[in-house]
């Protein structure tokens, strides 16, 4: 383990983690806050601070390899958690700091679930960095690092391993040759769609102030919102510009690189999209058969199901209805959306729909292989053979997913007495950054905020773990991870 290299990268984040923060505490103060300045100077003091003494380890190894690789990332997005946690604490809107941790873990992994019953008693800033992190951790907290980090390229540190790490998917490729090239590329086109979400917001009657917040939380497919009600209560324009944004921020970026290059033939081609179009699709024409007698309006009913389709399979998080009323099958296919997640090298979460794929083809190439020994038959994914490690990691993952899930099901189930549908939602929609569960206590209309701090703490280690992958956050309870080269 190269420790200096492992502190050298955490000064440099925390750096860039201070400057961040000094975002809302310009929102602060255009809105007169002045309650919350120290909210937001101290943490950034710390940040500041912090950082430049760590970067001055600068170490004469700077490779960072695979295991360096993933601790790093694990071991950030704890750091700038817990030191993100610091405003909401300082400033009283959150006096117990497990709480604190909770919503920065929440907002960081774009998770969405909350613990705050009165959003919009918070003062403006506060909201503002809250959302902020959807965004920051959308795309990425290191891939955004990445940026920034010219000296580490130049001393040839394979970034690469961090990239695998953070960004969500069965592989991770390089759009072009250089990771940090890759890296601005990515948040070149995260920006655009980001500032075309903030328009079409004002356009619908947003204020700015509003319009930044739903779009980070659309972006970051996190769905903090500044208002108790979140969606529920907006124009039906503004609920489409919301669902169409949900889903554009569900798709592979990489999708969008080619489509930049005038490449549009080979992005349509892609398999993953189509399984994931189809799959939406379908939900939201059964959904709104199934719930059309509770609404006024046959568009009203597919408003509703198209709405919190696109936000439950993006993992956004959203609400415009209390799905908890509609029928058993359309509360069914909401849990089973939650799973499946969106598409790989998107900022939603879940398991990935190219996941999936290549799990089903390697299940159907198994089962095919019992009644034929000799027959050798490799799986393909849009149009190209996976290689077999790409297999074999896409189960190690679903096993040490299953493993995560009940063993988080069965604590949560000894630390709260909550009714069984909420236990084990709650478990599932932190594990896939989803954010809303179903059931009585965090539900559509529900939060976290009265679940026990060891609730508290298993979620947040489902949130973080679901976000990264799960192999980050297993890996470093490795004793071998820790011993020096």
């Amino acid at each position: 383990m190269n420790y200096r290299m492992l502190a050298y990268f955490f000064g440099q984040i925390l750096r860039i983690g201070g400057l961040l923060m000094c975002i809302p505490l310009i929102v602060a103060l255009i809105y007169g806050e002045s309650q919350t300045y120290l909210s937001f100077i101290i943490p950034i003091a710390v940040q500041l601070l912090g950082g430049c003494l760590l970067v001055r380890l600068l170490p004469k190894n700077s490779n960072i390899y695979a295991q360096e690789g993933f601790v790093c990332v694990a071991l950030t997005w704890i750091l700038l958690s817990a030191v993100g946690a610091l405003p909401f604490f300082i400033s009283g809107c959150m006096p117990n700091y497990m709480d604190a941790f909770f919503e920065t873990v929440s907002g960081f992994t774009t998770t969405g679930a909350t613990v705050l019953a009165d959003i919009e008693a918070m003062p403006k800033g506060i909201l503002f960095w809250r959302s902020l992190t959807h965004w920051i951790g959308g795309m990425g907290i290191l891939v955004f690092a990445m940026m920034f980090l010219p000296k580490t390229q130049t001393k040839k540190t394979s970034m690469m391993h961090v990239m695998r790490a953070e960004v969500p998917g069965p592989s991770v490729g390089k759009i072009v040759p250089k990771v940090g090239d890759t890296a601005r590329i990515l948040y070149a086109m995260y920006i655009v769609l980001t500032v075309a979400e903030v328009l079409l917001l004002l356009l619908g009657g947003m204020n700015l102030y509003e319009a930044f917040i739903h779009a980070f939380g659309t972006a970051g497919t996190g769905g903090f919102s500044c208002f108790n009600s979140s969606i529920a209560e907006q124009s039906p324009f503004l609920q489409y510009v919301i669902i169409l944004f949900m889903l554009l921020f569900s798709v592979n970026f990489n999708l969008y690189y080619l489509v930049f290059l005038k490449k549009w033939k080979e992005a349509l081609k892609s398999e993953e999209l189509k399984v994931f179009l189809i799959l939406v699709a379908v939900v939201v024409a059964v959904i709104t058969l199934n719930i059309r007698s509770q609404y006024d309006t046959i568009e009203h009913a597919f408003r509703a199901a198209a709405f919190q389709t696109s936000s439950i399979i993006s993992t956004t998080g959203f609400v415009s209805e209390n799905f908890d009323l509609w029928p058993a099958m359309s509360r069914i296919l909401m849990v089973v959306l939650m799973f499946v997640g969106a598409c790989a090298g998107s900022t939603g979460g879940g398991m990935k729909v190219s996941r999936i794929m290549i799990l089903i083809k390697d299940a159907v190439r198994d089962l095919g292989q019992l009644a034929h020994p000799r027959r050798v038959k490799s799986i393909r994914l849009e149009g190209k053979a996976v290689d077999e490690q790409t297999v074999n990691n896409a189960s190690t993952y679903l096993q040490f997913y299953v493993i995560l899930l009940v063993l988080a099901v069965i604590l949560v189930a000894a630390f709260d007495g909550m009714d069984m549908v909420s236990t084990f939602t709650s478990v599932v929609t932190c594990l896939n950054n989803v954010g809303p569960g179903i059931g009585e206590v965090v539900g559509a209309v529900g939060n976290y905020s009265t679940l026990s701090i060891g609730s508290k703490a298993v979620l947040s280690f489902c949130m973080l773990a679901g976000r990264l992958e799960v192999f980050p956050m297993l890996i470093i309870f490795f004793p071998s991870t820790w011993k020096r080269a």
